[in-house]
């Protein structure tokens, strides 16, 4: 069980860099994007299965918990 959540977190980690790789200095103020947070296609795709993983984390490392 603890292979498996250091393997999550590993790609916990992974998912996030990806997400803040793509998303740079778009966000800006003083830039016509600034407020701009809708989410399309690959962005949301991989938004959502960042929230996914990381609730199988979280689920898994309470079962852990409890279990030891």
């Amino acid at each position: 069980m603890h292979i498996a959540l250091l393997l999550l977190a590993l790609i916990i980690i992974i998912v996030v860099m990806i997400q803040s790789k793509w998303t740079g200095l778009a966000i800006v103020p003083g830039t016509g994007d600034f407020g701009k947070f809708e989410r399309r296609g690959p962005e949301k795709i991989l938004h959502n299965l960042t929230i996914a993983i990381v609730v199988v984390f979280i689920v898994g490392a309470m079962i852990s918990y409890f279990i030891s």
